[in-house]
């Protein structure tokens, strides 16, 4: 029974809910796992490690934590480091070789159980499709150490990922290409404007009514499925960064790049009508168009 269960859920998040293009359904097609977490402070970890002789209960002890991260960076930020967060959305993007998009899913939708999306994402990687590489956006410096870490916590294998060194930690292969880090020359410079900024340049919704430093405040309003919503725009427009970079490699040509992204439009709109999320992002979809542009 316990196998049956286990079964079926892996069938239910890792096999794809819809054919797309002329591929056969198997995992050998998957080049590519492009995905991104969304996370929130844990708050009976902080109260735990941070404040036990307080006599404070656990959203006030997130408060505190706040505001001492607030004061440490001049006002800059509040968020919470990566080693008190947990996951509540993990999104994934399947990518054929040819680069082309196969599906996205949302781990343990629709009930999004942080213990059973971490088995989940790791089951994935270490056996469905160890063959296929992993794509992030700051992955190195948060999706990925996040994940080991509830790994940890929840005591979840990860064999090859911790003992093959050419595998999703080693910063120079292809087995995880973090786009932040690759972009700016493995962090020779800053970022600025970040996964929004290169989305914009390409026409792509980037951030629109949601940020980041809004998603805990989403979380305590129960407003899970809109948080799932929100890390799939994420995993699009790190989709395309992903497919512009291969353009700067020779890998694509400007045109074929361009080939695949009205095929991944269409694949968007024939998922709008069911999905918030591919409808939010279809209606701020916009075209490619560098600038500025000589007379």
């Amino acid at each position: 029974m316990l196998f049956d269960i286990f079964t079926n859920l892996t069938h239910n998040f890792y096999d794809k809910k819809k054919y797309c293009g002329e591929y056969p359904m198997n995992y050998e097609n998957i080049k590519y796992l492009v995905f991104d977490v969304e996370s929130v402070p844990d708050a009976k970890l902080i109260k735990m490690v941070k404040y036990p002789d307080r006599d404070i209960d656990e959203l006030s002890a997130v408060k505190l934590f706040q505001d001492e991260v607030l004061e440490i960076t001049d006002g800059k930020s509040s968020f919470i480091p990566v080693t008190f967060q947990y996951p509540v959305s993990i999104c994934v993007a399947k990518v054929h070789d040819d680069f082309t998009i196969s599906d996205i899913i949302c781990l343990d939708e629709p009930r999004f159980r942080t213990g059973e999306m971490v088995r989940l994402f790791w089951h994935g990687v270490e056996d469905l499709y160890n063959h296929s590489s992993l794509i992030t956006f700051n992955g190195r410096g948060f999706d990925i150490p996040l994940l080991e870490l509830m790994a940890f916590r929840y005591g979840y294998k990860a064999k090859r990922h911790f003992k093959d060194k050419f595998a999703g930690r080693f910063r120079f292969g292809t087995k995880h290409i973090d786009l932040q880090d690759w972009l700016t020359n493995y962090n020779a410079i800053k970022l600025n404007g970040g996964l929004n900024l290169l989305a914009k340049i390409m026409g792509k919704p980037g951030k629109t009514t949601i940020k980041g430093d809004e998603v805990y405040e989403m979380f305590l309003s129960g407003k899970i499925r809109e948080i799932n919503d929100y890390c799939i725009h994420d995993v699009l427009d790190t989709y395309f960064v992903f497919l512009r970079t291969r353009v700067l490699l020779g890998e694509l040509s400007i045109e074929k790049e361009q080939k695949i992204v009205s095929g991944a439009k269409n694949f968007i709109e024939e998922r709008s009508d069911e999905s918030p999320a591919m409808r939010s992002y279809l209606d701020n979809w916009g075209n490619w168009s560098p600038w500025p542009v000589e007379g």
